[in-house]
């Protein structure tokens, strides 16, 4: 069975993003962004990557999930195949197709869409974003893995990591690395 790992970006106070979506106030390091680079290179999208990148593989993953907030960052800027070398799945209520034939749109079921893709082969599984769809997820225990890249800074408010989840779940930290910027990256494993 695959594991879903949520891999994603927090402030210390827990937001995700900005209360309309952004993300700018991220503080940005050199070291910190070139070794998760190396350490999770298929999570690069591909329109921030050099024109002379050569892939080296996906180290982690070979499918992404995204709600359709995480998604349309990208889409408003004109980029709809934004991580070319996984299968791609947006989950929306509110779209009625995909923008582009590599994403594939997920309008219902989400549950069992995410079930029966951690039943199949392959790498794991990255839950990129959204904290409705990571609350859904939770909820139904089809989360193994959170890794927070948590950065030092606070937004004070914005869209949280999880949506409202209703329980409280044990997390046992499995490794983390620090850097001299202040940032983390905390590796957990989730108790259900």
């Amino acid at each position: 069975m695959r594991d879903l790992i949520y891999y994603v970006a927090a402030t210390v106070d827990g937001f995700i993003a900005h209360p309309d979506g952004s993300f700018d106030g991220f503080p940005w390091n050199e070291e910190y962004g070139s070794d998760l680079s190396a350490l999770f290179p298929e999570t690069v999208p591909a329109h921030l990557r050099p024109a002379d990148y050569v892939h080296p593989g996906n180290a982690w993953f070979d499918a992404v999930l995204m709600g359709r907030n995480t998604y349309e960052v990208g889409l408003k800027e004109g980029f709809s195949n934004p991580y070319p070398t996984m299968q791609q799945y947006v989950f929306s209520h509110t779209m009625q197709r995909s923008p582009d034939p590599n994403v594939t749109l997920v309008r219902n079921n989400t549950v069992e869409v995410v079930r029966d893709l951690k039943q199949g082969s392959g790498k794991a599984i990255w839950l990129c974003g959204g904290a409705a769809l990571a609350a859904t997820l939770f909820t139904a225990n089809l989360i193994d893995q959170l890794i927070v890249k948590l950065n030092p800074v606070l937004f004070g408010s914005g869209i949280p990591l999880f949506a409202p989840v209703g329980k409280q779940t044990a997390l046992a930290l499995t490794e983390h690395k620090r850097y001299r910027s202040g940032h983390m990256v905390l590796f957990y494993r989730i108790n259900y």
